[in-house]
């Protein structure tokens, strides 16, 4: 029987339109609203902790890489140390949401974005805390005697429901294919032929070459290269948007003013034309924040439940360094460049909203290319900057993501389902670089909102044990 024509089209449209109802509720106002609320809650119940112990959460994580060798590096030859986990972790979170996202939070809701941004990650620091506490305290030894955790075990073992367990493994390994590699790969390819003119079919064999023995080397030789790869993509970064901002000091106040200004304005006024509004500011921060650190997700547990530490809550502090890092520096270092810069003009992007209603924001107006535009004012290959700087997040993603996706197979179908797993995940890398993506990347984008259901639910039902924890230790 012949299919007709329009069979395959019409599918993918059914498709994109049920994920398009999904995915409005998973990242609607109800959710955001419960992430902020579960950080505010661990906040409240943990009288600031992220405040009131800051010298100790520095001291304890970014300081102690420096004091102590055993931080550094595990002599468990079935586990990971602290720095190794942590960086694991930041692998994933470190993405092109660092650098698309913030531009385009700040080309859709507004300099205003930054401020909710900041806000989510400052209760985000205390979720990442609760997630990763949680994970040390319900994890247990395999058969090989190699540390198992996640998520889903302190769902399984602290609540005692494999139903939420099984339900968040599925939209991790899911989200895992997804936003996790195909999305990242897709990015890698697009930037490197749009800048340097490199196929997509090159960048194909080259990452699956560069990624594939890494991946099944497990989760040592994974930490082995997010060790080194993490500290290096950071500084690169930050280094390279201090120029930028440093080129345009004189206008460092004026973006914070804008910043905050925006963010409390019922509505704002550029240009004659009505501006972005307060709701528009929040729900972009917000988002833009969760989906940077991924605190309320639960995907870094897996990478810090590996680690050799006994004391569930130091490492908790490394999800609130984490978050700090990723969000209030990393993802501020691009929104102060692009601000500063004078690549950002409220007026114009107001002025085009107003003449293109429901339109879609010219490449240069949004994302990479409002990015990129901001670089271009202070480096003379500041465009190519930013696409390597997009290529290493995107890589480094990739490796996160692909332990956290085989940690979800493994709980789902057991360990002989990791190779298997492993091979899959390689696979879809070059079908990454060489595909169109927008609705792959819109329903893992989905997959990503719904593992933070199970994952708010269940550290919200268990937050009287986090409590109890940090409380314990910080009265020794």
């Amino acid at each position: 029987m012949k299919i007709p024509p329009t069979t395959v089209p019409d599918f993918a449209e059914r498709i994109a339109a049920i994920n398009d109802v999904v995915h409005g509720l998973v990242w609607g106002p109800f959710m955001l609203a419960f992430f902020l609320f579960v950080g505010l809650m661990f906040t409240v119940r943990s009288k600031a902790f992220q405040i009131r112990h800051i010298k100790l959460w520095l001291r304890m994580t970014f300081l102690s890489i420096f004091k102590n060798k055993s931080v550094r590096k595990s002599d468990n030859k079935r586990a990971i140390s602290q720095f190794q986990s942590a960086c694991t972790a930041l692998a994933a979170t470190l993405g092109t949401g660092n650098i698309v996202g913030v531009a385009t939070a700040i080309a859709l809701g507004g300099p205003g974005s930054i401020f909710w941004m900041w806000v989510s990650a400052f209760f985000g620091m205390m979720t990442s805390y609760a997630e990763n506490t949680l994970g040390i305290k319900y994890r247990f030894k395999g058969k090989n005697g190699e540390w198992v955790g996640g998520a889903m075990y302190y769902m399984e073992r602290g609540l005692n429901s494999k139903w939420l367990a099984a339900a968040f493994s599925l939209f991790c390994m899911l989200a895992a294919f997804g936003m996790g590699n195909m999305a990242q790969a897709n990015g890698i390819a697009a930037g490197l032929k749009a800048s340097f003119g490199v196929s997509p079919v090159v960048t194909a064999i080259v990452i699956t070459a560069f990624t594939a023995p890494v991946i099944l080397g497990g989760i040592k030789r994974i930490a082995g290269v997010t060790e080194k790869l993490v500290p290096f993509i950071a500084i690169f970064y930050i280094l390279g948007g201090i120029i930028v901002i440093a080129a345009h000091a004189d206008k460092i106040a004026e973006a914070f003013v804008l910043i905050i200004g925006e963010a409390l304005k019922p509505q704002s006024a550029a240009g004659g034309f009505a501006g972005y509004g307060i709701a528009a500011a929040l729900r972009r921060g917000v988002s833009r924040g969760v989906f940077t650190n991924e605190a309320g997700l639960g995907s870094s547990v897996m990478a810090h439940s590996a680690t050799d530490i006994d004391e569930p809550v130091v490492q908790g502090m490394w999800g609130i360094f984490e978050v700090f890092l990723d969000t209030i520096v990393i993802c501020t270092v691009t929104a102060l460049a692009i601000l500063t810069s004078g690549a950002y003009s409220m007026a114009e992007h107001l002025r085009f909203f107003t003449d293109n209603p429901g339109g879609e924001l010219p490449n240069a107006m949004t994302g990479v290319g409002l990015t990129s535009a901001a670089f271009d004012t202070a480096l003379p290959f500041g465009g190519e900057f930013v696409t390597i700087a997009i290529t290493l997040f995107a890589y480094s993603t990739i490796l996160g993501w692909s332990y956290f996706g085989e940690r979800a197979a493994s709980y789902l179908f057991g360990h002989k389902a990791v190779i298997p797993y492993k091979i899959a995940f390689i696979a879809f890398i070059a079908v990454g670089c060489l595909s169109g993506l927008n609705l792959v990347w819109d329903i893992s984008d989905t997959f990503n909102g719904l593992m933070a259901i199970p994952n708010l639910i269940s550290i919200t039902l268990l937050s009287g044990q986090v409590i109890k924890m940090t409380n314990d230790y910080t009265r020794r």
